[in-house]
């Protein structure tokens, strides 16, 4: 605001200094006309330079202004994604900024999210110093820019801060131009700096919960997701494919005859194979899916935009991924299974019990069954729905 102050008192200045000199020019009617056009040209010229800079200043002042709320919200929030594209907002605000990326963490756990990329473009930032050491800032410069865009110029400049918390580095903020080095300038950097020391802390905190509560999520034996997960889960879906008229599938089972394998081999034994079972449910389930160890050796998996016949299909593979071969100690193992859809009405307590009750039923049926439960119309005959049988 300061520097719009002196834009005004500037303006002001320039503007008493016209009428002044209108009123010498109207006392000095002797004077030569060409002498006040000349005056008066250069005031002109004054008053525009003048206005040019307060429309720079006040265009300066609303980035100022837009980039500080921004980074004002940092810490208002402490989910990860969000103070992350918060922090590219603020990066992009800044002069000859065209594009922004923040790296976060290395290899499986890293993390980099970029904004103003384009698809042929890397968004992998740019790398530290090999020896690990932190140092304030690393500007790049590409001879023909990483990736060329469709209709666009590319990168030909770059600039990375190091993102620290309590002196620990645990990853980079890039500011990048396409205009070349001389659009960032040092001042850029330096403004780039500052913005990672402010975001840094915001960022690592919001990791940190993430992870926190990662492992809040999941069960400590068998690394699967745990009951109280589950049903918040399930919730979830039950909410969304009801708004959206989706379809959804639940999928109820256990080991059979555990109760006997713990009593055997004994309870230390009997939770490696729990873990081991849990090993190779993962490796059957897909990417959508979300497996949960719900109690002992009770599980489910809820599938979302599935029916009945991709839970069956699904069934079937934890069946022969569990009874192929031997499961520790317990030898082959057999796995029992009720299955339900979502049908209209449904609450999350109605359709989880309906699969419970189909796993009861198949628990009563045999080793290696499956026992799907349909919702029946008000006038289907009685037994409608169920339908059971080993594989």
């Amino acid at each position: 605001m300061t520097t719009i102050s002196i834009a005004c008192g500037s303006a002001l200045a320039a503007t008493v200094l016209v009428a002044v000199v209108f009123l010498l020019g109207r006392r000095s009617r002797g004077s030569a006309e060409a002498k006040l056009n000349a005056v008066a040209a250069q005031i002109e010229d004054r008053m525009q330079a003048m206005v040019g800079d307060l429309a720079e200043a006040l265009e300066r002042a609303q980035e100022e202004h837009r980039r500080s709320r921004v980074l004002g919200e940092l810490g208002a929030t402490i989910e990860l994604d969000e103070v992350i594209t918060r922090t590219l907002a603020a990066t992009r605000s800044m002069r000859g900024v065209d594009a922004a990326v923040v790296a976060v963490g290395e290899g499986e756990d890293g993390l980099v999210t970029s904004t103003g990329l384009a698809g042929s473009e890397p968004a992998g930032g740019i790398a530290g110093p090999p020896d690990g050491s932190l140092p304030r800032s690393i500007a790049v410069e590409y001879e023909h820019g990483p990736g060329e865009t469709q209709g666009g110029a590319p990168i030909r400049a770059g600039v990375a801060v190091p993102l620290a918390n309590h002196g620990q580095q645990f990853g980079y903020l890039s500011a990048y131009s396409r205009t070349g080095r001389d659009a960032l300038g040092d001042s850029g950097t330096a403004e780039l700096e500052e913005l990672a020391l402010r975001a840094g802390p915001a960022i690592d905190n919001a990791r940190r919960f993430r992870e926190a509560r990662q492992l809040a999520d999941l069960d400590a034996l068998t690394g699967l997701h745990n009951r109280r997960y589950f049903h918040e889960m399930l919730a979830r879906e039950v909410a969304r494919a009801h708004r959206y008229d989706r379809s959804l599938a639940l999928v109820v089972f256990d080991l059979d005859d555990f109760k006997a394998i713990n009593d055997r081999i004994g309870h230390l034994a009997g939770d490696s194979v729990l873990a081991e079972a849990a090993d190779r449910v993962r490796d059957v389930v897909r990417s959508a899916d979300v497996p949960c160890r719900i109690g002992g050796d009770e599980f489910a998996v809820i599938l979302p935009e599935s029916s009945l016949k991709d839970a069956d299909q699904l069934y079937k593979r934890l069946e022969q991924a569990i009874s192929m071969r031997p499961v520790g100690q317990a030898g082959r193992l057999h796995v029992s299974a009720g299955v339900t859809e979502l049908r209209p009405g449904d609450d999350t307590i109605s359709f989880f019990e309906r699969a419970d009750e189909a796993l009861y039923r198949a628990k009563g049926s045999g080793k290696g069954t499956i026992v799907a439960l349909e919702t029946p119309p008000l006038d289907a005959p009685k037994g409608f729905g169920a339908a059971s049988g080993p594989l």
